[in-house]
């Protein structure tokens, strides 16, 4: 997408830099090796530490949290750096637990970012499914973000947020056109639960990506937990086998983090 730089920091994290605006997703600063408990027998360990300390971040202009219940999109120096950011926006559970004024989105609901001297940017939460079916009530809720904005050529930034495929994702590509993905990995699962997978899976990315078409295609959130079971090659393999030229779509940002 012209004119749009990111820098992904680990994880989920990552810094969009966009029409002046300076937007940070899903913050998770703590170092590796920590054991955090996901709830109902589930925990992870976190591997990797990121590749920028909040520090060294600069300027946050707005934070879009996917979740704020689960240590992997939100962690204890993630959440420290809430009260410094001027706009949080979330799921509705979660801005009314996070307070401060936090906007609280369901799914296609929207809102708009302005500050003085930049375009406003119109951000519409976008659904999903953190996990198999009738899952919501332990998985939680959890929302993806499509952002628009004056000047773009050809369509939304998405954010997809923690989900698998299904008909709720799928609805975003029909909706509205993506020229840019986001895309949440890792086939989260868990050895309490057995074989059932908590985010996308690298062939259900090919599936989505095959509906929506997007020039560029940027995963994230797929390396630096035990609780991912794929990584990078079982996506470049996937995207590989897919029809036409996806996996020329596929940037792969570099991460500094280093392993615990």
């Amino acid at each position: 997408m012209k004119n749009v730089r990111v820098t992904h920091i680990g994880g989920p994290t990552a810094l969009v830099e966009a029409a002046g605006w300076r937007i940070l997703t899903d913050p998770t600063f703590d170092p590796p090796g920590r054991r955090y408990s996901f709830g109902w027998g589930t925990s992870s360990r976190k591997r990797t530490g990121p590749a920028l300390r909040p520090d060294e971040l600069g300027p946050v202009d707005a934070v879009l949290l996917t979740h704020e219940h689960h240590a992997d999109n939100l962690d204890d120096r993630g959440r420290a750096l809430l009260p410094d950011v001027p706009i949080v926006v979330t799921t509705r559970a979660g801005a009314r637990r996070l307070g401060g004024g936090a906007r609280g989105l369901r799914p296609w609901a929207e809102t708009t970012l302005t500050a003085p001297g930049r375009p406003p940017i119109t951000v519409t939460a976008t659904p999903c499914r953190h996990g198999p079916p009738l899952s919501r009530p332990i998985a939680g809720p959890v929302v993806g973000f499509a952002l628009h904005w004056e000047g773009q050529e050809h369509g939304v930034f998405w954010i997809t947020g923690d989900t698998v495929l299904f008909r709720g994702v799928r609805q975003v590509p029909r909706r509205m056109v993506v020229d840019t993905v986001l895309l949440h990995l890792g086939a989260v699962r868990f050895p309490s639960t057995g074989p059932l997978h908590y985010s996308m899976t690298a062939a259900e990315a090919v599936q989505l990506c095959t509906l929506a078409r997007p020039r560029t295609i940027i995963p994230v959130h797929y390396e630096g937990w035990e609780h991912f079971t794929q990584g990078r090659d079982a996506v470049e393999k996937a995207f590989a086998a897919a029809p036409d030229d996806l996996g020329q779509r596929l940037h792969w940002l570099p991460l500094r983090t280093k392993p615990h």
